[in-house]
């Protein structure tokens, strides 16, 4: 553990109720399976996940692309071990929207040292106003090919969306004491903005994967199942995940064939989602500017929605991940804020207690310009470096411990 947070593990969090019994936090042993499990956590093997799906470019829903990813995320699920994979399979063809009234962006590449246009100030209301947030910056999706200035990765986006049938992938760890209940662990794997889609939301895809990969070990046991969903259709409404919701939440905790022992959707005990987790640089300068390094005070920010039918319970369910971080994080600690939004969560959040990962708070710091790479041609490759990586892998192991203590997970000898 880096030496600026060792400090910190020695602060037990108090024990948290959340239906299934107390979640007590504390110094380990040193046969410690969850701190064994988290050391399996490899930022080259991470980086290698999300370099994987970049092949696939933005990944953009209605695409060839983005079906080609789904069947590639199926086929790296069962190479890890996750042999069960499932698909869930929907139609999207919304009603045509009407036009947006919106000034041109500019087909420059933005360039995160310089201004990056649009309204600028304090909390966008120009440099004169006040705000919680400070100051701000232009927020927007990328439609153009001619932005992004990488050949390669143009031609990988040229595919434009036609409406239809969609399907997701998603694979389970059967739980060998209660196989009927489960956690969910989730992330959308679509993207947009004519990119490679690393940081939102292949930062999020990868960890998922990533995590399946580890809990399908030969070794691995858990008591409750977990269940690894790559939503699609993100981008578009959370329609992949919404989807999800309405067509399993009916199908909780039933035994199918009866007494064969096996629950098809095991009931559900929590949503925890993954959406963006690399870039947290700071706030935009006053001329909107943002620092290319990430800056000292980074953290993992976990989302629940305080004005959810199930807040409290979400609440709690936040700050046994929160006591996950505070002991198993190697570099950068964890927060918790109340204001989960637009993500693959919401869906579920009056269903079960659900929480949000993320790098920044979505609607305070993402909604205000802290991110110049979301929805840009920014988010590409080469934009991040092993500090934001590192980032997503340190959201990785916090949901990695908290997961592995919440379903009792346990390594053979």
């Amino acid at each position: 553990m880096s030496s600026k947070f060792q400090s910190v593990i020695t602060i037990a969090l108090p024990s948290v109720v959340l239906g299934f019994g107390s979640i007590s936090w504390g110094q380990q042993t040193e046969d410690d399976p969850i701190r064994e499990l988290v050391s399996r956590l490899k930022l080259e093997s991470y980086k290698t996940t999300i370099r994987g799906l970049t092949q696939f470019g933005d990944r953009r829903q209605g695409t060839q692309r983005n079906a080609n990813a789904v069947d590639w995320i199926e086929q790296q699920l069962q190479a890890v071990g996750c042999t069960n994979t499932e698909r869930l399979n929907y139609v999207f063809d919304p009603q045509p929207r009407p036009p947006r009234q919106r000034a041109p962006r500019s087909t420059e590449t933005p360039d995160l040292t310089t201004p990056t246009g649009g309204d600028v100030g304090r909390n966008g209301n120009g440099p004169g106003s006040s705000s919680i947030y400070g100051y701000r910056a232009g927020t927007g999706v990328n439609r153009d090919l001619n932005a992004q200035p990488d050949e390669r990765i143009r031609q990988l986006n040229v595919e434009q969306p036609e409406n239809g049938p969609r399907s997701e992938v998603y694979c389970t760890k059967v739980g060998t004491t209660r196989p009927d209940e489960m956690y969910i662990i989730g992330a959308h794997m679509d993207g947009h903005g004519v990119n490679e889609a690393v940081n939102d939301d292949g930062s999020g895809t990868a960890l998922v994967m990533e995590l399946a990969r580890i809990f399908n070990a030969a070794d691995v046991q858990t008591e409750r199942s977990i269940r690894f969903a790559l939503w699609n259709n993100e981008e578009t409404g959370l329609n992949g995940s919404g989807a999800y919701v309405e067509q399993r939440r009916t199908l909780q905790g039933i035994e199918n064939p009866p007494g064969s022992g096996r629950y098809p959707e095991p009931r559900w005990l929590g949503m925890i989602q993954h959406d963006m987790m690399l870039w947290d640089h700071g706030a935009p300068r006053a001329d909107g500017t943002v620092s290319m390094d990430q800056r000292p005070e980074a953290d993992v920010n976990i989302e629940f929605q305080s004005a959810s039918e199930l807040a409290e319970e979400s609440m709690k369910l936040a700050f046994v991940f929160k006591a996950a971080a505070d002991e198993y994080n190697t570099d950068y600690p964890a927060t918790v804020g109340p204001h989960m939004t637009n993500t693959d969560s919401t869906p579920f959040m009056n269903e079960v207690p659900s929480i949000s990962m993320r790098e920044n708070e979505r609607g305070a710091h993402t909604g205000a310009g802290w991110n110049p790479t979301w929805h840009t041609p920014l988010d590409v490759w080469s934009t991040f470096d092993d500090e934001d990586f590192r980032l997503g892998l340190n959201a990785a192991q916090t949901t990695l411990a908290a997961v592995a203590k919440l379903t009792g997970a346990t390594i053979a000898d």
